[in-house]
């Protein structure tokens, strides 16, 4: 493999722990031009031109909407993003949510900073306390919208702080299952969560489908009092009704990880500036897992954690040669790929292909290496978008 095939180019700050995972041979370069990955965290990619030498984008957080994963799928560029690496960082925000939302925590602390000056201010304190007093997490019903990373680790935490726990996923993974405490109680439907709870986290990705969810007719069938947090998306929550529950008094408060010129405004809101993964550990693990990811495609093909090209791995390759392809989920696509090794005297020793959508990845190990000149006319197939190959890796 090339030297300038390994090189990677971080648009952000990228942390150390997780660069010190480079292995050698991979260069960090000054110029994105030159590089065949990126590191990025939350720069914004939508309008860059992307290099014709650009084969990999690995995200080091959950949230890939910084992207244009359309244009980087036909372009042939996977796109990474890392699910999990910050869940604890911000399980222990909304933990703390949690508390803001049943206590005026921030409404107490306001008012010592106000009345500094006072010098009989514990006799004073003793006065104004019952203007910030609240409720006890203890007992009350939480329903968790999203049982993926996060959402299960703040329903397994808000368990044992004694909360009786619903959550909603009709999606859920067997694996998130399986980490489940057997304590929450699986809901059928979003009804039971708005019904049920008295306080309601929401943890699922920012998508055409979720955008919105928390609309006005989503409000109006939860408790009266409900205390709500958003440390996901604010795309999710339809802003302006959230604003009239408030107002009225049907949303009691409302804890939010994402600033905005309406949410900064809105009556009986607790709105934090993104700081759902902004912890040393977190930033650790996200870049750590970015750059695993980046370096097994580069080096191996391997495609884990992709968001617009199908999961596939056939570990190391230790046969003479092996082909990554690239290419559209239409009719007939690996009939012609491996008829055309077979009319090249080419023996596929192993093979696998998976599709995602309107995209499929197709990966083959070869019993000898390719002539040279096998990629190029591997792109003449209509529908290939990138073929690469990759040789033996070394003893």
């Amino acid at each position: 493999m090339k030297l300038k095939d390994r090189n990677v180019y971080c648009l952000n700050d990228i942390s150390r722990v997780g660069l010190g995972r480079l292995r050698e041979g991979f260069h960090v370069v000054e110029n994105m031009d030159e590089a065949a990955g990126v590191l990025v965290r939350s720069a914004d990619m939508k309008e860059m031109i992307l290099p014709p030498s650009l084969r990999a984008i690995a995200r080091a957080g959950a949230g890939v909407n910084n992207i244009p994963l359309d244009r980087c799928a036909e372009q042939g560029i996977v796109v990474f993003n890392t699910p999990g690496a910050n869940a604890n960082a911000v399980k222990e925000l909304t933990i703390a949510g949690l508390m803001l939302a049943a206590r005026d925590i921030v409404g107490g602390a306001d008012w010592v900073k106000a009345n500094a000056d006072d010098e009989k201010i514990a006799k004073s304190a003793e006065k104004a306390k019952k203007a910030f007093a609240g409720n006890e997490i203890t007992g009350k019903t939480l329903g968790v919208i999203g049982l993926g990373a996060i959402g299960i680790l703040v329903a397994n935490a808000a368990a044992d702080l004694g909360m009786d726990v619903y959550g909603y996923d009709p999606y859920i993974s067997v694996d998130a299952a399986w980490h489940l405490s057997r304590a929450t109680h699986f809901a059928p439907t979003l009804d039971v969560i708005f019904e049920k709870s008295d306080f309601i986290t929401i943890h699922v990705p920012a998508m055409p489908a979720t955008k919105g969810m928390i609309s006005r007719e989503a409000i109006a069938r939860m408790k009266d009092g409900v205390r709500f947090l958003n440390f996901s998306r604010d795309s999710l929550v339809d802003e302006d009704a959230m604003a009239e529950a408030l107002e009225s008094g049907k949303v009691a408060r409302y804890v939010t990880d994402f600033a905005n010129p309406l949410s900064v405004r809105m009556k009986n809101a607790v709105v934090l500036p993104h700081l759902g993964a902004s912890t040393e550990e977190a930033e650790d693990n996200c870049a750590v897992m970015a750059v695993q990811e980046l370096q097994d495609y580069i080096d191996n093909g391997n495609i884990k954690h992709s968001v617009n090209y199908p999961d596939l791995d056939m570990g190391i390759c230790h046969t003479a040669a092996r082909v990554a392809i690239l290419h559209r989920n239409i009719p007939n696509m690996l009939s012609q790929i491996t008829s055309f090794f077979g009319r090249n005297g080419l023996n596929i020793e192993a093979f696998q292909s998976k599709a995602r959508g309107a995209y499929e990845y197709t990966l083959l190990d070869l019993s000898s290496p390719m002539p040279h000149d096998t990629v190029d006319r591997l792109w003449e197939i209509d529908g290939v978008l990138r073929v690469r190959e990759i040789f033996k890796a070394e003893a």
